[in-house]
């Protein structure tokens, strides 16, 4: 199994918002962009709660949405895993990326957001620990399609904290 690399984050240094997911799956990497997976429902919902026109090419979407002060990047910069769940990364072979050096040049960002539990869960051992306290973080559904259970209505409901 190789090892897979994550994207560098979108972000300009005015961010307030920093929006993380676990690591990108087949998908995404494949097409070099976050949240590539046609049925996944990152896009439409975030560009339904900000404002931002969800046909526009990914690197216009991605434009607006950093122009917003908003921040995306993954809690693993690179990991082993076979396929695309979170449940197939080999634990051993997970590195984190390099949060102190991100929220030194963003000192902005006052808040986080994961998307998913794996997103969570990986982000309070690995991150949690070493950040500043004034930094708010919140869990939200996972807008992976694998994450069934959740109506789009209804992840666009909780994902509307974004915008508070």
């Amino acid at each position: 199994m190789s090892r897979l690399e994550g994207f560098p984050p979108i972000a300009l240094p005015h961010a307030h918002t920093l929006i993380l997911g676990s690591m990108p799956g087949a998908a995404s990497l494949a097409a070099g962009q976050y949240y590539a997976h046609p049925r996944n429902g990152f896009w439409p919902i975030v560009c339904a709660v900000l404002g931002i026109d969800a046909a526009l090419p990914y690197a216009e979407r991605a434009r607006c949405y950093a122009e917003r002060g908003y921040a995306l990047w993954d809690v693993l910069g690179a990991c082993r895993r076979r396929g695309s769940l979170d449940t197939d990364i080999e634990p051993a072979s997970m590195e984190v990326n390099d949060f102190a050096a991100f929220f030194a040049v963003h000192p902005g960002i006052a808040r986080v957001f994961l998307n998913g539990t794996a997103a969570a869960t990986l982000f309070r051992r690995h991150v949690a620990p070493a950040l500043d306290a004034t930094i708010a973080w919140t869990r939200l559904p996972s807008t992976s399609p694998a994450n069934a259970s959740w109506s789009y209505a209804r992840k666009l409901a909780a994902w509307q904290e974004i915008a508070r």
